[in-house]
């Protein structure tokens, strides 16, 4: 992102509060639409472009630039528009148009155009800080927005108003911090031209500040060098391409990806994959069944793609980017189909967990195919993912990612030890009329084992999940709360009603502003792919949500 895309009007903030905002029309444009395109025009309203995958252009008053994955574009009305995308994957784009209006209840639009332009604090490019909670944001919108229910409709207009909220503070952070937005910049040039042989200097020249400089930077925000992160980048990219099923050769990928030597392809891809080029090829072939959906983040951690899983899981963009879902066959919830589906799949390979299975069933599943049932109660996720690796002959691949996440982790801790170094974290989930304050086998160890942030719990209940009143949350008085709420009508009308309610109001963390909210899914699953993930949005929501 450059400043040239960009206009952050500060002072306009104060002038929020007279104004209110109403979503005019929300869509999705998912990858079954092979492109979108918007005919050049004057826009009548303020309109908002949240590109989650995909890239294409924009003409803005005559003014080209690039449709980048990941960013978010805001326009006024009165604005010469000329849009075009493509290559969406299942995340899509979301297209959103809303009124500005004064207290006077005057819409923005019916004004003259010098007045259209002045009072939206935010115009052009912004980078959100949590791509994952505005796409979240955007998807729950466009669902809700053409509801029959009125109720789901006044939703939509709710969670559209905390997509702006988030917007201006992301805006505000930005502008703040510069050199922020520079290195973000450079994070994408890297992604955009990692087939080329990029240097220091030239990326430095990017960022617009000097070598040295720009190399301290980038470690201290990112946790590596660069050119670490250009080649875990370029890894990732012939992982693509291997787990593709063609026959490309090895020294075709490296190639592709940006090397001219064939042995430092080689000895990169083991030192960052866990495994050589064709052992991950060979590895990439294997039909590999998470038959309980708990396994789905043990396999996507080791690099394996499930040829199957349950049909009743709750896909998120998360687990959608890593594998296209027509490509997985969806297991059904009764054990007698299921068994079925899998005899006429042939699977190589059939991983489960020991809990709510007969012997009868796991009986019936070895003789479709080596069966391994990980004993989960009694074993944290780190052996989780050992013992499924050692079955399936990854303990090298698991150890290698380990080891990545290890270092991540003390990485994202060392960022955040200034920000809260005494603050209580409370990790709260409503799900149905219940609260939920989460525990150690739970996403909370990445929090409280980890990172090593204080509990408001203290350590005899930290063990498992414990139900919680209002009046013992409290009690607590968390000075920082982390929200997990579903996305059912009765887990919704629990949160409505603690926000209403005087225990609420009353919360340090509620007076202090200190709340952070993250979508059910994935966040509420037990295993190592989930809490790699949780790292990313920790070093966001924390060193920017101070």
């Amino acid at each position: 992102m450059t400043s040239t895309n960009k206009t952050i009007k500060t002072a306009a903030y104060g002038s929020l509060e007279g104004m209110c905002f109403k979503l005019r029309e929300a869509e999705h444009i998912k990858h079954e639409s092979k492109e979108w395109s918007l005919k050049l025009q004057f826009i009548e309203a303020h309109t908002i472009i949240f590109a989650a995958s995909g890239h294409g252009m924009l003409t803005i008053d005559g003014q080209f630039i690039e449709l980048r994955e990941g960013s978010l574009y805001v326009f006024f009305p009165g604005q010469l528009i000329e849009a075009a995308a493509q290559s969406f994957d299942e995340r899509g784009f979301y297209f959103m148009r809303f009124d500005v209006m004064k207290d006077d209840g005057v819409s923005l639009t019916s004004r003259s155009s010098s007045e259209k332009s002045n009072h939206f604090p935010v115009i052009g490019e912004l980078i959100p800080t949590s791509q994952v909670s505005i796409g979240a944001l955007c998807d729950t919108i466009c669902r809700y927005v053409k509801d029959d229910e009125p109720l789901n409709r006044f939703r939509a207009q709710i969670l559209f108003q905390e997509i702006l909220h988030t917007l201006l503070q992301d805006a505000l952070l930005d502008q703040e911090t510069d050199s922020d937005a520079a290195l973000e910049h450079v994070k994408t040039y890297i992604e955009q031209h990692y087939q080329q042989e990029l240097t220091i200097e030239q990326l430095a020249r990017v960022a617009g500040i000097s070598s040295r400089h720009f190399m301290r930077l980038f470690k201290k925000r990112y946790g590596c060098s660069a050119i670490d992160y250009l080649a875990a980048y370029r890894i990732k990219q012939a992982q693509q391409l291997m787990r593709t099923g063609g026959q490309y050769r090895i020294r075709d990928i490296a190639r592709h990806v940006g090397y001219q030597d064939d042995i430092y392809f080689r000895r990169k891809f083991k030192q960052i994959s866990g495994l050589p080029p064709a052992a991950f090829i060979k590895n990439s072939k294997q039909k590999i069944v998470a038959y309980h959906s708990l396994i789905i983040g043990e396999l996507l951690a080791l690099h394996a793609t499930p040829s199957a899983a349950p049909a009743d899981h709750p896909w998120t963009d998360y687990y959608r980017r890593k594998y296209e879902s027509s490509a997985v066959l969806p297991l059904s919830t009764l054990p007698s189909t299921k068994i079925e589906q899998l005899r006429a799949a042939v699977p190589d390979f059939i991983i489960g967990t020991d809990l709510h299975i007969s012997t009868e069933e796991q009986t019936l599943l070895q003789e479709i195919a080596p069966s391994f049932f990980v004993p989960w109660t009694g074993n944290d996720w780190r052996t989780h993912l050992r013992l499924i690796a050692q079955f399936l002959g990854k303990s090298s691949v698991a150890e290698t990612w380990l080891e990545n996440y290890e270092r991540k982790a003390r990485f994202v801790s060392e960022q955040i030890k200034g920000v809260n170094s005494n603050e209580r974290l409370l990790i709260l989930r409503i799900s149905g009329e219940r609260y939920t304050a989460l525990g150690r086998r739970s996403i909370a160890t990445v929090f409280y084992d980890d990172l090593q942030l204080r509990s408001a719990r203290s350590d005899d209940h930290m063990q498992t999940d414990q139900p919680i009143s209002a009046a013992q949350l409290e009690e607590l008085d968390a000075d920082r709360l982390l929200l997990l709420i579903d996305e059912d009508p009765l887990s919704q009308s629990s949160w409505q009603a603690l926000m209403l309610s005087d225990q609420w109001r009353s919360l340090n963390a509620v007076r202090e502003g200190r709340l952070i909210f993250l979508p059910s899914y994935p966040w509420i699953e037990y295993t190592a792919f989930t809490h790699d993930l949780i790292l990313d949005e920790v070093l966001k929501l924390w060193r920017d949500r101070t």
